[in-house]
């Protein structure tokens, strides 16, 4: 009974500091429905996009299993995660550290790793890899967890479909990357790369 009340206990403590974050991640969510309204002129209403878009859908479950990961709940952050992915096709970790305004357009095959950092109103497309270069390895030939090893992405950066962005490196503010471009080396703000 004891190992039944600590339990308890811990799962109350979870719940209430899960529970005291849901307004401020109800606000995230409503930048990021309103930059996919303002960045798809295809967009009828905030309300399609709600109901309508992939991208928002991974975007919410990211947001929610992101605030369970942040105070140590195990496993259900991964699971809420790979259900909106087999959903969606979009592959967000629950650990990667995602700014506001952001917005997946159209969305299948896009993945962001662990330890990826995105900066405030960054736009990715389908097909967008951030992901890790190499696993460094412990001296039994494991890979190290928990280093950083995703791209960071500052802000108001576009991503075009298909660009993979591996290691990292860090994309500089303003920056543009197009469709189908391979990047393992950091770029300073405001580039364009093609």
């Amino acid at each position: 009974t004891d190992c039944l009340s600590a339990c308890t206990e811990k799962s109350r403590h979870l719940t209430a500091a899960f529970l005291k974050q849901i307004k401020e991640v109800q606000k995230r969510l409503a930048r990021d429905v309103q930059a996919a309204y303002e960045g798809d002129p295809a967009a009828a209403n905030p309300g399609e996009v709600i109901f309508c878009y992939p991208g928002i859908v991974a975007i919410t479950n990211y947001r929610l299993a992101h605030e369970l990961y942040h105070i140590g709940v195990p496993i259900i952050p991964r699971m809420i995660t790979e259900a909106a992915h087999s959903a969606t096709g979009i592959d967000i970790h629950p650990g990667a550290e995602i700014g506001e305004r952001f917005f997946i357009d159209h969305g299948t095959g896009v993945v962001i790793g662990e330890t990826c950092i995105l900066g405030t109103n960054v736009r990715i497309y389908q097909g967008v890899t951030l992901g890790a270069k190499s696993f460094p390895k412990d001296e039994h030939g494991n890979p190290i967890k928990g280093i950083p090893r995703h791209p960071i992405v500052e802000d108001d950066v576009v991503i075009y479909s298909g660009a993979t962005i591996l290691g990292r490196i860090t994309i500089g503010r303003g920056s543009q990357i197009g469709g189908n471009v391979w990047l393992t080396e950091s770029v300073p703000p405001n580039s364009r790369i093609h």
